[in-house]
């Protein structure tokens, strides 16, 4: 583990990020976990807050029942932090999916993910385009 530890440092924030992210795609959330810190914090603007990985991980067995489709429009990397943007859909528990875009600024320590900062907005169906 060590010798993962040392390349994820070595690598830059932005492509950890992203190299974690594939397995979020995959619905391998535990492999995702192990990118992030132990006391990690995720805040999701205006929703909730998660505290620590098992509080990460019991978000991630209620809104990620199936692998989330994101995609990644922009990723700026600067210092210890990595903001990306895109589009992400879920499905709701009775399968229907919600499209919404997102603003993610992530924070790292020791190339591990400390921190989330979401702005996630759903996409309306505006009733001029029907």
């Amino acid at each position: 583990m060590k010798n993962q530890t040392n390349s994820q440092e070595k690598m830059s924030k932005a492509a950890l990020l992203h190299q974690a992210n594939e397995f979020v795609k995959k619905g391998d959330y535990e492999s995702f976990l192990a990118y992030c810190t132990q006391d990690t914090q995720w805040v999701f603007i205006g929703d909730r807050i998660l505290s620590g990985k098992e509080e990460v991980r019991d978000y991630m067995k209620e809104f990620y029942r199936e692998p989330p489709v994101f995609s990644v429009d922009t990723t700026v990397e600067d210092g210890d932090f990595v903001a990306v943007t895109g589009e992400i859909t879920l499905k709701d528990r009775s399968g229907i999916d919600h499209h919404y875009d997102y603003c993610d600024v992530w924070r790292f320590e020791n190339g591990k993910i400390a921190a989330l900062k979401a702005y996630v907005i759903e996409k309306r169906v505006s009733k001029r385009h029907l």
